[in-house]
């Protein structure tokens, strides 16, 4: 993309985020300082529209941006902003409270995540097992099903059936357990990341679907849940956005964020990879909250216990503000509890 195209979509996401309003050519002009014909930034719109980065709500209204332009603006745009003073003296007061009991300081963050973002926030905490992997195996009962057993360090045995929807040939069968066996023996499986597994998948070239099947498992049992500390609070923030002001849209997405089950799996997925994590639109992967994102954080509070903080708004979310406010956060967290 070059630096004009880059410069009109800069405009027209950040306007977009503080309007919710679809931007037109000659807002663009005036807000990117470019210094040329709205004719010439209609043109570098189209051109935008055509790649998928904008898209037109209807005939004769200005554009909006699309899941691909929002991903390109966090990825490559994107100037992360400072928080004030204010909130920063704020959250470093809040969090450095005795807390007597973990529970509270959980429901404490989201509350205050909450009132800082004005999204829906989350909080949880899960403690990490460090054990080795002895050995795997990949063993056939009959045509249709294989076996999966993990021995770990200590003699804990896991196992998980898959069933095969045709048989697997003898020596594929041979091969896939070889290469079960080498790659995963003596790992740790505190930190075997679904992303390390996906790795495996394509070094290993082929596509079997028992192969891609059996790191799911090993991800679903290995990769630590979230646990018992789970909160999230501002649900009625939704009701405050533009774009979910549709009865039936925010029916859907107030029912997905009242069930804890699909909120801890969207947190599970980005708690494993210990970096900053923004998920946007149908990246979410839930038919329901197609039309919102996803920002988590992680935090360290030693001793093996982890977790992860995060909130879930419109895409038009305010990435640029939301992403240094929970880095923030997850900092402090870390910083102050690691020390008691």
């Amino acid at each position: 993309m070059d630096e004009r195209k880059k410069q009109v979509l800069y405009a027209i996401i950040t306007d977009y985020i503080d309007t919710a309003e679809p931007v037109g050519s000659r807002a663009v002009a005036k807000k990117s300082g470019l210094g040329v014909s709205s004719a010439t930034i209609r043109n570098e719109m189209s051109d935008l529209e055509e790649l998928g980065y904008i898209e037109q709500p209807h005939a004769s209204a200005g554009r909006k941006p699309s899941d691909k332009g929002y991903r390109y603006y966090v990825d490559y745009l994107m100037h992360k902003e400072q928080l004030t003073p204010a909130d920063a003296d704020f959250i470093r007061h809040s969090l450095s409270e005795n807390f007597e009991e973990m529970d509270t300081l959980m429901q404490h963050c989201s509350h205050m995540i909450s009132r800082l973002t004005n999204y829906t926030a989350l909080v949880a905490l899960h403690t990490q097992r460090h054990k080795l992997i002895e050995s795997v195996r990949l063993i056939p009962l009959n045509e249709q099903q294989l076996l999966l057993v993990a021995v770990l360090q200590g003699g804990e045995l896991k196992n998980r059936l898959i069933n095969l929807c045709e048989p697997i040939n003898p020596d594929k069968l041979l091969s896939l357990d070889r290469f079960l066996r080498q790659s995963l023996t003596g790992a740790d499986v505190a930190k075997l990341e679904l992303a390390v597994l996906n790795e495996m998948l394509t070094a290993f070239g082929q596509q079997q679907s028992v192969l891609r099947r059996s790191l799911e498992l090993f991800n679903d049992f290995f990769v630590p849940h979230l646990g018992d500390w789970f909160f999230s609070y501002g649900t009625h923030n939704m009701l405050s956005q533009p774009e979910f002001q549709d009865h039936d849209k925010l029916k859907l997405i107030i029912g997905a964020l009242e069930e804890d089950d699909i909120l801890r799996a969207l947190l599970g997925k980005n708690a494993a990879d210990g970096k900053t994590i923004v998920t946007i639109g149908k990246e979410l992967d839930e038919e329901d909250m197609q039309d919102c994102s996803i920002v988590t954080a992680p935090y360290d509070l030693g001793n093996d216990v982890q977790g992860v903080i995060g909130v879930i708004g419109p895409t038009r979310m305010s990435y640029q503000k939301t992403v240094p406010l929970l880095e923030f956060m997850a900092q402090i967290l870390s910083d102050l509890h690691r020390k008691e």
